[in-house]
């Protein structure tokens, strides 16, 4: 019982003709008669008076046009409303980030898509990185921003930038008075502000001061970025952190950044997403969006063959 079957007996009963009501659904009028003889036989009723001219609907005919539509009425108000939900659901990118990715670059990707894409909205999340993969993997964000990407079997990893990882200082902290760049040895017995042990960027800076044999006094440990910026700010200590982070404290004289001078001490940010994702038009967009504009200030573009598999 096809909804084309459902169609083709609605007409006939309306026009009371088998050749008006094939014609209407483009098959014949032996076609339209043979199909309403087999739902009479397995309906085990009559639907259709054939001995008066036109036809006649029976009692039985009239109940079955009734059910047609019905079905064919509900069956375009689902068409409308699927096509309704597809257009919201392919006019929303969904990108799940990692809180240090900045609400201020977000905000600029945001208004520059908006630009571009004025029907299309974009829907960011601020997770943990674990909760970034989790996101993506269970189809709840179309994109994830992570630092250090970490590529496997059901994430493809795109790399997008390499920021600069300095030693954020109060302005009032000695090493500030040193200059704009010191040693790395410099940072021995200081007191320090680290991220939190499972995190990937705590992994990243303990390494550091390892290779360079460098031990610091760690007072604090955060997993909220915002947390360590206040405390090196009230002087608690200093930190070692991306320098476009702090590019807000930088310009308000809260915080200085100051370089290492030591072999290059990057953070990798990538775009990560399942693999053989299709995305719709819009999610598209603001994924080659985010590949022009991979920085708007301290950091360098990542090649693909740096490090991380595609």
């Amino acid at each position: 019982m096809s909804y084309e079957n459902l169609k083709l007996f609605r007409d006939i009963a309306l026009t009371r003709s088998f050749s008006r009501g094939a014609g209407m659904n483009g098959v014949s009028q032996s076609a339209a008669s043979q199909q309403v003889q087999d739902l009479e036989k397995v309906l085990g009723i009559e639907l259709l008076d054939r001995s008066t001219r036109p036809l006649a609907v029976t009692a039985a005919g009239q109940l079955y046009v009734e059910f047609c539509r019905d079905v064919l009425r509900r069956k375009e108000e689902f068409e409308v409303a699927l096509e309704r939900l597809k257009k919201d659901v392919e006019g929303t990118v969904r990108v799940a980030s990692i809180y240090s990715v900045g609400l201020s670059e977000m905000v600029q990707l945001e208004q520059e898509f908006a630009r571009r894409q004025p029907e299309a909205r974009l829907e960011v999340e601020y997770l943990r990185p674990e909760k970034v993969y989790s996101a993506v993997l269970a189809d709840e964000a179309d994109l994830g921003l992570i630092s250090y990407p970490e590529a496997s079997r059901e994430i493809t990893v795109i790399p997008w930038r390499q920021e600069e990882m300095v030693v954020a200082a109060s302005p009032y902290h000695p090493l500030a008075q040193r200059g704009t760049a010191i040693a790395p040895g410099d940072l021995n017995g200081v007191d320090f502000i680290g991220f939190d042990e499972d995190l990937p960027i705590r992994r990243e800076v303990d390494r550091f001061l390892r290779e360079q044999g460098i031990e610091v006094n760690l007072t604090f440990h955060f997993d909220n970025l915002q947390m360590i910026k206040e405390a090196v700010a009230h002087r608690a200590g200093v930190s070692i952190m991306p320098a476009r982070i702090m590019l807000d404290e930088i310009a308000q004289g809260r915080l200085v950044a100051i370089a290492i001078a030591a072999p290059e001490l990057f953070r990798p940010l990538g775009i990560i997403h399942r693999r053989k994702k299709r995305f719709h038009r819009v999610a598209q967009a603001f994924l080659e969006l985010l590949c022009e504009k991979p920085s708007s200030g301290l950091g360098r573009r990542m090649d693909v063959t740096e490090g991380y598999s595609i």
